[in-house]
């Protein structure tokens, strides 16, 4: 049963029952349902992130675990371009240098990326700006290691071409010091046996008896062995690409053909006195881009340094050459 509530009412000098309206009621319960909902919304703001959902935890858990990742990522990559730089820095001042290459400039290794917004779609997450930073870095380290493998690549070739340069370039002697009856005459001025004139003498003769062993000076093709230049008889030309081509005269014989590939040491042919010449001798020339030189410059590969000198001073003496 419901208590009855009175009030005072001064001016029946009495006390009078409160009378409550329905109305009054049933506004009255509703402000007590609008209270309990407000207390209930601020309830669920307030201890909501208190008391995690194991949904709530698990995906907290994750994006934590992606962040540590991205740190590690960016740590990773910080250690690869310290590496990367050290290799573009041998790269450039110890390979490329040494092969007599440009080295290629910062400008081009570390270019970046110009145009259109190539991140636009890792835009608007909660971690869109670590994410960008990190996959632009891994594009920009991606980009620099395409630009040192392509250089590794050119030098590699580079020191095949380099390989193949040094066994092609003509360094030893064609006749063997053992077989030499004397080194004859050098590159120069010297007296025609012939005209007695002096005449420019475009290579060195080796005096040896007929039938000596002649020797590649280095690798390449025999692009002649014929007897149809003036003057030379018999003989060996023998192109070693690079620009360089030997000359090998006064052959008795051939122990070559036109068209084989030979390697520096390869028998040849054997001295002879045929064409111009005076007496059984090796008449020898090389020439760079078509030009004559020197040979005394490219005897480096079998003579000592006692042997060289002595051949040096024998060759620079002025007299009488065999053709």
């Amino acid at each position: 049963m419901a208590k009855v509530k009175y009030y005072y009412d001064p001016d029946t000098l009495s006390y009078q029952k409160i009378k409550v309206r329905k109305r009054e009621k049933f506004r009255t319960f509703m402000l007590m349902v609008l209270a309990a909902f407000i207390f209930m919304i601020l309830g669920f703001v307030v201890f909501t992130p208190v008391f995690e959902s194991p949904k709530e935890k698990e995906l907290k858990r994750e994006l934590e675990f992606v962040k540590l990742n991205e740190e590690l990522h960016s740590k990773k990559i910080e250690q690869l371009g310290k590496v990367l730089a050290e290799i573009q820095e041998r790269d450039n001042n110890i390979y490329r240098l040494y092969f007599e290459v440009n080295p290629i400039p910062d400008e081009q290794r570390k270019a970046g990326f110009g145009g259109v917004n190539r991140y636009k779609a890792l835009e608007g997450f909660n971690n869109s700006e670590m994410i960008i930073d990190v996959t632009k870095n891994m594009d920009i380290l991606s980009k620099q290691l395409y630009v040192q493998s392509k250089s590794l690549d050119e030098i590699v070739k580079l020191a095949e071409d380099k390989e193949k340069l040094l066994a092609a370039i003509p360094a030893i002697q064609p006749v063997e010091n053992k077989d030499l009856t004397r080194m004859a005459s050098g590159y120069g001025w010297r007296t025609d046996p012939f005209t007695k004139a002096r005449k420019k003498h475009w290579g060195m003769d080796f005096t040896a008896p007929r039938g000596t062993p002649v020797y590649a000076t280095g690798d390449g093709v025999i692009v002649r062995a014929d007897q149809t230049s003036a003057g030379y008889g018999k003989h060996i030309r023998i192109d070693h690409g690079f620009g360089y081509v030997s000359l090998y005269a006064h052959l008795s014989n051939y122990n070559v053909r036109k068209g084989q590939k030979v390697k520096r040491g390869d028998l040849i042919g054997f001295v002879g006195n045929t064409g111009r010449s005076q007496a059984p001798h090796l008449h020898y020339e090389i020439f760079k881009n078509g030009n004559r030189i020197n040979p005394i410059n490219f005897y480096y590969g079998n003579l000592s340094p006692e042997e060289f000198e002595a051949m040096q001073k024998a060759a620079q003496i002025e007299g009488q050459s065999l053709d």
